[in-house]
């Protein structure tokens, strides 16, 4: 991956072009969004969408890495179906969550906003969603698991190691009665890694 690839910004879609439904907003949260929204919301409940999966395939040159040693951070990737947190924001607090989710989601194009389709207890709503953008450079796609355990066990940004990001990942996944064993078994490799060190 070329790092100065990794950072371009590429055009995407501004909240006003997506046809988002007027009053309150459901936000769907599926990895660092979980346990850290950033944004005001009055309601949340577990989610389900369908038609993408959770997936290690985004390179963090930032946040969990660096320009010379990229990490990796979750996106929804295509296939499957993925569980998480739907957030509820209050339609009064929709514009100023939309500039904060811009400002942390969208900066390098590497995500695409999507509403799709969830299923909550219960009910199904509509969810802003953050999916992998495979056109862009920052895009990893799925690596092997021993690939990707070495990047996330080496890795540190400017919020921290890229395995507390897993750690945490992890840890509220369970917490809502989820196993990921693909996430899972990154870490029991990275685990093991560390312990014939």
């Amino acid at each position: 991956m070329s790092t100065a690839a990794a950072d371009t910004v590429l055009p995407y879609p501004q909240p006003s072009e997506l046809g988002l439904p007027q009053g309150d907003l459901w936000v769907f949260g599926y990895g660092s969004l979980m346990w850290d929204p950033g944004f005001p919301h009055v309601d949340w409940a577990p989610a389900r969408v369908y038609g993408y999966h959770r997936e290690l395939c985004i390179y963090s040159s930032r946040w969990r890495g660096t320009p010379e040693r990229p990490g990796l951070v979750l996106g929804l990737d295509r296939g499957g179906s993925c569980r998480g947190i739907a957030f509820r924001i209050a339609a009064s607090d929709v514009a100023p969550s939309l500039d904060a989710l811009w400002e942390r989601e969208m900066r390098r194009g590497v995500y695409y906003p999507r509403l799709l389709q969830a299923r909550l207890p219960g009910r199904t709503a509509r969810v802003l969603a953050f999916v992998a953008n495979p056109l862009h450079p920052g895009y990893a796609g799925t690596l092997p698991t021993a690939l990707t355990a070495e990047l996330i066990a080496s890795c540190c940004g400017d919020r921290g190691p890229n395995i507390d990001y897993l750690a945490r990942t992890i840890k509220h996944l369970e917490e809502l009665g989820v196993r990921d064993r693909h996430l899972t078994r990154v870490m029991a490799t990275i685990r093991a890694r560390q312990q014939k060190a």
